[in-house]
């Protein structure tokens, strides 16, 4: 049942997600927001706040307030959000809005309630409830919650990695590793300064790796352009697909290893429901080359990426808010 009023929200460390009933998906764009230092007023969010990145441009800061999954910077969270909820619906009407809100599974009870007081420091009116993101994700990937199937789920932000098992809407084991895809990018950045003398940001890094991946790419190299670290001076280098591989290997191999602790622990009544149903990758990271392969070679079980991984948990929050009376709030918190 679609609720007049009703919004999605996958607020994650890297990009904002939101959904408006009727509407769909009206904003996704980078959880970042830029104020004037000298008035401390909103300049700008999302896009055009994160295109300044990196520029350096007076007086003006550049911020993104959520961190490892979790928000670090409350008031700024709240000015964000304002400013992507003014966008997101044009036309209030006069019903309390229904907020529901994608949270990592393992986020404490504090950091829960800072998801709930950054929308209502700045919509007081809305009625705020928190989903875990596997849920969410395993809705968006097509699982049938209603019925209680259960699934195994990976998802991989940019702030954390979401390695879980869900059946009926409900968490049944979980690891939330604060390690993703912003963890990936800075190691790029460091192996290319150690290793090349290349100081680069980190959309460069980002470019990296998901040209080359675990895999190399097709050429086992790609062009990027950063500072000469002796020089500090503009240069373009060619960056091995080897030297990528090896910067992500850390971060690669701290998913394998939950995925492999998950696992390990699975209730043997879901253990065909996972093995059938395959292990499901959303999320950006889902597109790293080479990614589900690794995955599948360490836990013997086929795994697959889903479709439009980036969307994949906001997908799934939208189909949860819509069929909110059949699943009775199942998965739901305050």
């Amino acid at each position: 049942m679609r609720l007049r009023g009703s919004i999605a929200i996958d607020l994650g460390t890297s990009n904002t997600l939101i959904w408006v009933a009727g509407r769909g998906l009206v904003i996704d764009e980078p959880s970042a927001i830029a104020l004037d230092a000298t008035t401390g007023k909103v300049a700008a969010v999302g896009e055009k706040a994160d295109a300044l990145a990196g520029k350096e441009p007076e007086d003006i800061e550049i911020i993104y307030p959520l961190r490892d999954g979790v928000i670090a910077d409350l008031n700024s969270t709240a000015l964000m959000l304002n400013g992507f909820l003014h966008r997101a619906r044009r036309h209030s009407g006069p019903l309390r809005p229904s907020v529901l809100v994608c949270v990592p599974s393992r986020a404490t009870w504090v950091e829960r309630r800072s998801v709930a007081a950054a929308l209502e420091a700045r919509r007081p009116r809305a009625m705020v409830r928190l989903v875990d993101e596997p849920v969410a994700a395993a809705a968006g990937a097509g699982v049938d919650l209603a019925a209680g199937a259960g699934a195994f789920i990976v998802d991989v932000g940019g702030g954390t990695t979401e390695v879980a098992v869900v059946s009926g809407a409900r968490v049944v084991r979980a690891q939330s590793l604060r390690r993703a895809g912003n963890a990936m990018d800075d190691a790029i950045m460091h192996a290319a300064r150690t290793e090349l003398g290349l100081i680069l940001g980190q959309k460069a890094a980002t470019s990296l790796k998901m040209a080359l991946g675990l895999t190399g790419g097709t050429l086992g190299w790609a062009e990027a352009v950063g500072i000469d670290a002796a020089h500090r001076t503009p240069r373009v280098e060619r960056v091995p697909g080897k030297l990528v591989a090896t910067a992500l290997e850390q971060t690669v191999a701290t998913i394998i290893r939950s995925i492999e602790e998950i696992l390990s622990d699975i209730p043997p009544g879901i253990a065909e429901d996972v093995v059938r149903g395959k292990i499901r990758l959303a999320g950006g990271g889902a597109l790293l080359p080479g990614l589900a392969n690794r995955i599948e070679s360490s836990s013997d079980i086929a795994t697959v990426v889903v479709d439009d991984p980036l969307r994949c948990v906001i997908r799934g929050a939208a189909e949860l808010l819509e069929r909110g009376e059949e699943f009775g709030a199942v998965g739901l918190a305050r």
